[in-house]
């Protein structure tokens, strides 16, 4: 489905984005291996955490919603149960990757597979630290999916430093740390999204600019409540419309504000963006707070490099989007993640920074281009992959004339409102 956006005169108005991806994921997962029922509300009905919600079904948990909450009755850290057929993490990299760490601790064989695009995505990242705790995992020729897990008896605790920052990553070992005899340790030098620590309850030490975190082996996972905030990546899109689209006023409620997913609002601040904090709380062990979001003159030149890119690796797209309205020149450096998400997100930016008239410079961790005064509308690619539609059907509202996304439904893997949400605003 192509959707064509036009410009818009002013975006007003108080919106409720989504609730946040990576806690809706870990909610279902850690209820599924507590002992008791876990209460969710707020939980992400998108693609991306029902592909996490129907492997545990297929694995013998039992839910059910009742209005905004999702419940989860969950089995214990050995109660999961053999599934009758390979399981579907569609196209949710989070989903493939942290449920391995779980499945390599458990008592039958399991494969686990996903839609086209998931079964390109890279998996050497935690089938090499699985295997040191002595997983036995197998993969494709290219550490791909289709995955095949098998019993390897009790795993062993490992001290594993990361490579590369990635949440993702460091969840699966650290879940996988559950079913290991010892004390399973991650060392991060930089720090990538924390909610799997805070929602675990995990120990974090840091020291000498580390971040270490430590799980033991065999300590159970208590059933609760989890209040999943609205989701800052989404909320992300409409910071940008209301900075880029003139005469704008968004009232966005309800944003999680944890330190490891807020880096974008530190960078839109710095070109100059109006971006105030009302209302800042704490609910569940995660920091929220609304965002009240003005237009702006956004100018600067911006270097993106270094720590910052773990906490920013998803919004920057959008990033990209608002550097493109601002006065300056944008360059993103250590961002090769990038292009191993849902498609290769560098060369999608650029591709569609080219057709606004942009001369843009793709790196192997990267790309740089240097802002004009006037851009071209036309039609953009999604390329499948929801942050791309969404980014630029952001800039689709402050160029000169209407704009085609190809194939905008894939929006629904993380926010299938967000069209609806958008025409909401326009003015």
């Amino acid at each position: 489905m192509d959707r064509t956006i036009h410009p818009s005169s002013a975006l007003k108005g108080e919106i409720t984005v989504p609730g946040d991806k990576s806690i809706s994921h870990r909610s279902v997962m850690f209820g599924a291996i507590a002992d008791g029922t876990t209460e969710i509300t707020g939980f992400l009905a998108a693609a991306d955490p029902l592909s996490t919600l129907s492997c545990f079904n297929a694995m013998g948990i039992t839910h059910r919603f009742e209005g905004d909450k999702l419940y989860i009755n969950g089995k214990g850290l050995h109660g999961l149960q053999k599934p009758s057929a390979q399981l579907d993490a569609g196209n949710s990299g989070t989903t493939i990757r942290l449920i391995c760490g779980i499945l390599a601790g458990q008592h039958f064989p399991v494969s686990i597979s996903g839609d086209q695009y998931l079964v390109k995505r890279p998996m050497k990242r935690i089938i090499d630290p699985l295997r040191r705790m002595g997983a036995d995992i197998t993969a494709t020729e290219a550490m791909t999916a289709p995955l095949s897990i098998r019993p390897a008896g009790t795993l062993t605790a490992i001290d594993y430093e990361l490579p590369v920052a990635s949440a993702q990553v460091k969840s699966a070992v650290l879940l996988a740390g559950l079913y290991a005899n010892g004390t399973t340790r991650v060392i991060e030098s930089e720090q990538s999204r924390d909610h799997t620590e805070r929602m675990l309850g995990l120990p974090v030490e840091r020291s000498n600019g580390r971040t270490i975190v430590s799980v033991k082996g065999g300590q159970g996972v208590s059933a609760g409540h989890y209040a999943v905030p609205g989701d800052p990546s989404s909320a992300a899109f409409f910071v940008v419309a209301g900075l880029i689209v003139p005469g704008s006023e968004i009232l966005i409620r309800n944003v999680g504000m944890n330190p490891s997913r807020i880096g974008f609002l530190s960078v839109l601040k710095r070109m100059g963006g109006s971006i105030e904090y009302l209302n800042e709380r704490t609910v569940g062990g995660e920091p929220l707070a609304d965002l009240l979001v003005r237009s702006s003159q956004l100018s600067g030149d911006i270097i993106l490099e270094g720590e910052i890119i773990p906490n920013i690796i998803d919004e920057i797209p959008v990033l990209s989007v608002a550097a493109a309205f601002s006065a300056g020149s944008f360059h993103v450096k250590g961002a090769q993640d990038l292009r191993n998400k849902e498609t290769d997100r560098i060369e999608a930016v650029c591709a569609n920074l080219r057709t606004t008239g942009l001369t843009v410079e793709s790196f192997k961790d990267g790309f740089a281009f240097v802002s004009k005064n006037s851009l071209f509308h036309g039609s953009f690619d999604s390329f499948d992959d929801h942050r791309i539609a969404m980014a630029f059907g952001v800039a689709s509202l402050a160029l000169n004339g209407p704009s085609t996304i190809r194939h905008a439904e894939c929006v629904s893997i993380s926010y299938p409102a967000f069209w609806e949400t958008m025409q909401s605003l326009q003015r």
